[in-house]
């Protein structure tokens, strides 16, 4: 093939710094991290953004995004970009959470920011474990899944069942949009990018509080392969916290 037949047809958003990962192989953040810069992008926030970032992997969200970042003490990013948008109405902003932040020492923050319908957008990443901190058991660890903390697997007796957030969070009157993902296949990819789209939406309206829950795998802590990660993600996973748009209200 001649080299004027060649096209390029994929490339690194503009809203994503060129740089190394520190992400372990088989980790969907980084997925997820290419995700949200192309609808940065795709709305020209670029320049008016600002992200919180919240303790845990997403710990160095601005080592990888070209926008502002503000980083908030654990579980309290939604509270710090409550406070961000209201200070700053003209820009964007977004939160980008785990499991073990946003479900467990932030449950109260997220709450509440969506009853009061912030108009925020937040991302949530679920990968069923405390990924950072050595692999403990999550609010939304599984049923029967082993962690640091749970050697025998999650007991339902003793630590309940895992919370499903986005369920939850769609009761409230004040989130406007909800909706679960994955990015483990093709076809899911490409329905997280519509679900993303439409929470930035969200937000460039005024519509109100937006919600994107990803599953994400967690290789390393899972003790598993990236193949085997991927398709726990898909089959596992996928079945106690179903994929789905749970609230769109302006498409009531």
């Amino acid at each position: 093939m001649s080299e004027a037949a060649l096209q390029q047809v994929f490339d690194r958003p503009q809203s994503l710094k060129d740089v190394a990962t520190h992400f372990c192989p088989g980790c969907h953040h980084g997925v997820i991290h290419r995700l949200v810069a192309e609808q940065l992008d795709a709305f020209g926030l670029r320049g008016k953004t600002i992200g919180v970032a919240s303790v845990g992997c997403s710990v160095f969200l601005y080592d990888y995004f070209d926008v502002d970042v503000v980083e908030a003490p654990h579980g309290r990013a939604a509270a710090v970009a409550t406070g961000v948008k209201r200070a700053r109405p003209e820009n964007f902003v977004f939160t980008y959470q785990g499991d073990g932040d946003l479900a467990a020492i932030g449950t109260a923050e997220i709450v509440h920011a969506a009853n009061r319908g912030e108009n925020i957008c937040v991302v949530f990443v679920n990968n069923a474990v405390f990924g950072m901190t050595g692999g403990q058991m999550a609010p939304t660890t599984l049923e029967g899944q082993v962690t640091t903390t749970s050697p025998y697997g999650r007991s339902a007796a003793d630590a309940g069942l895992p919370i499903r957030m986005s369920e939850m969070l769609a009761t409230l009157e004040g989130a406007a949009f909800v909706a679960r993902v994955a990015v483990n296949n093709i076809k899911n990819l490409q329905q997280a990018k519509k679900a993303l789209h439409r929470a930035f939406e969200y937000q460039v309206n005024r519509w109100g509080f937006s919600f994107v829950e990803f599953l994400s795998a967690c290789p390393t802590n899972w003790k598993m392969t990236p193949q085997q990660a991927n398709k726990r993600v898909g089959e596992e996973m996928a079945d106690y916290f179903p994929l789905a748009v749970f609230k769109d209200r302006q498409a009531l």
